[in-house]
């Protein structure tokens, strides 16, 4: 599955997102996701939401999914 689609269904499913998603080309995938959504909660509340917008592609097409998940201040920070 091509990095851009993955990156489409992501940002569909959590609008006001930024992402980047790279691949090995054989089904494993990084995603580096910056979501207003994140505020407030934990690391696997957030990837759980990531992997909501995925669905069924998840284990299928994307064998495994390695995330980086940010708030925006997060990332702002990360870049001082």
């Amino acid at each position: 599955m091509d990095p851009k689609a993955v990156e489409k269904l992501i940002k569909q499913g959590l609008p006001g997102a930024t992402v980047k998603v790279t691949t090995d080309g054989a089904g494993h995938y990084e995603a580096m996701v910056i979501c207003p959504s994140f505020e407030g909660k934990r690391s696997l509340q957030r990837h759980q939401l990531v992997y909501g917008t995925l669905g069924a592609l998840v284990g299928v097409e994307i064998h495994a999914l390695n995330l980086k998940t940010f708030t925006p201040e997060e990332w702002q920070a990360r870049a001082t």
